[in-house]
């Protein structure tokens, strides 16, 4: 297929003489799922479909398809789950500084759906981060080996 289309001819005309000279040489012969249908997931007829697949088979998470305003206001939304993970304040205030930076990027040129976007303070960030990482205060572990004193003695 390295020729090129002749002039007057249309590129329908020419593909399809390209395809029926190669299935005629058998160049189509021994390809995989030859003769089936593609496959059907059983899935409603979704004009998207094929991008959705396509993700999918690639490990991406279907957000992927949104519009960057909806992905950012999602990333918002998951946000104290996701900072809640992190070992240390520095990791969370380097995550929303991420963010923010791709929050303002957006607002500068917004594209897509209009959503209402803002940035994300990092010290209330920082501060649910604390608050989900508050170690409990026990108290003292009382032990019966002490001595009790004859006060104590005189109400048992």
């Amino acid at each position: 297929m390295t020729e090129r289309k002749p002039a007057g001819m249309s590129f329908e005309t020419w593909l399809d003489k390209q395809i029926r000279e190669g299935e005629q040489r058998g160049e189509f012969d021994d390809l995989p799922g030859r003769g089936k249908p593609l496959p059907d997931r059983g899935e409603l007829r979704d004009p998207d479909w094929w991008a959705r697949s396509y993700v999918a088979r690639e490990g991406g998470v279907g957000g992927a398809l949104l519009p960057e305003s909806l992905q950012l206001r999602k990333e918002i939304e998951r946000l104290p789950g996701v900072i809640e993970d992190l070992t240390s304040e520095r990791q969370v205030r380097e995550h929303v500084s991420e963010l923010n930076k791709r929050i303002v990027a957006w607002l500068r040129s917004p594209s897509g759906p209009h959503v209402k976007v803002g940035p994300v303070d990092a010290d209330e960030a920082v501060e649910q981060w604390r608050a989900a990482h508050a170690k409990p205060i026990q108290p003292p572990v009382v032990t019966e080996d002490r001595k009790r004193r004859w006060w104590q003695r005189r109400l048992s």
